[in-house]
């Protein structure tokens, strides 16, 4: 059984409860400013100041929200499942690089190669899904093959 898409799969919940754990500490860091703000008798600087801070609580609620969305979006993966097609929990091998059609997480380094977590919904998932072993497609005017699917 290969360990590949596991591993992969591994990173990408690691990269999600990072970006979950961050987004946590701004928000409390932005509640605690907005209660740290003290009444003055510049009443505007105060308004101003729990504004500001409840502006970026709110944009971190709204990042904190995307976050959940990606971590159900990979949660829903099977990692033990294998692929004969481009979908979601793939991982494709391509004249072009190697991908797991999963999130978007970026680069994954792992044992010397470079595997890319990319969504079913970017560009080159969308021009891979469903495509086997030995199909090309044209992508940014290249042509890719698909050389391994797992």
């Amino acid at each position: 059984m290969n360990l590949l898409k596991p591993r992969l799969h591994a990173l990408c919940l690691a990269y999600v409860q990072e970006r979950l754990d961050a987004i946590q500490a701004a928000i409390n860091a932005a509640q605690e400013s907005a209660n740290s703000e003290t009444k003055s008798s510049a009443g505007d600087k105060y308004e101003t100041g729990r504004a500001m801070a409840q502006n970026e609580r709110d944009r971190n609620l709204v990042q904190l929200q995307q976050a959940r969305q990606l971590l159900t979006e990979i949660q829903r993966i099977n990692p033990e499942l294998a692929c004969d097609a481009v979908r979601p929990g793939a991982l494709v091998d391509t004249s072009l690089g190697h991908f797991f059609i999963s999130i978007s997480a970026g680069k994954l380094p792992f044992d010397g190669t470079d595997y890319f977590a990319v969504s079913a919904a970017a560009p080159v998932a969308a021009a891979l899904a469903g495509k086997r072993v030995g199909e090309v497609v044209m992508f940014n005017g290249k042509a890719v093959h698909v050389i391994a699917v797992s």
